[in-house]
């Protein structure tokens, strides 16, 4: 009993595997289409795809490290995690100053398919 399920969970997570590859090959495809033609809409048969680009904030961890050297701070923080960097710059624990040598903006596309009706 135990070894069916555990066999079947592993045929799924290979074939889920594969199939987040042929998802990952076919989204850069699409991207790749809509960006040679210029494009941030399209509209193919049924289909409606959507590019939105957006800017995702990296921080390095060395020189994050250098501009917060509290380090009780960096018990909150642990590792340069962006969500937690945002939110102590919400709540005023750091300044947004403090950490802006730290940061490279790194541009992304998000793809969007919906089918039309």
């Amino acid at each position: 009993m135990m070894e069916t399920k555990v066999k079947r969970y592993f045929q799924l997570k290979k074939k889920q595997k594969e199939i987040e590859q042929e998802l990952g090959d076919l989204r850069n495809e699409i991207i790749s289409h809509c960006s040679e033609e210029e494009l941030t809409e399209l509209q193919t048969g049924h289909y409606h795809v959507k590019i939105v680009s957006q800017d995702r904030k990296e921080y390095d961890d060395n020189k994050l490290y250098d501009a917060l050297p509290d380090p009780s701070v960096w018990k909150l923080i642990s590792k340069a995690d962006p969500t937690k960097i945002a939110s102590l710059i919400k709540l005023n624990v750091i300044s947004e100053e403090t950490v802006r040598d730290t940061i490279t903006i790194k541009k992304i596309s998000l793809l969007q398919v919906n089918r039309s009706s």
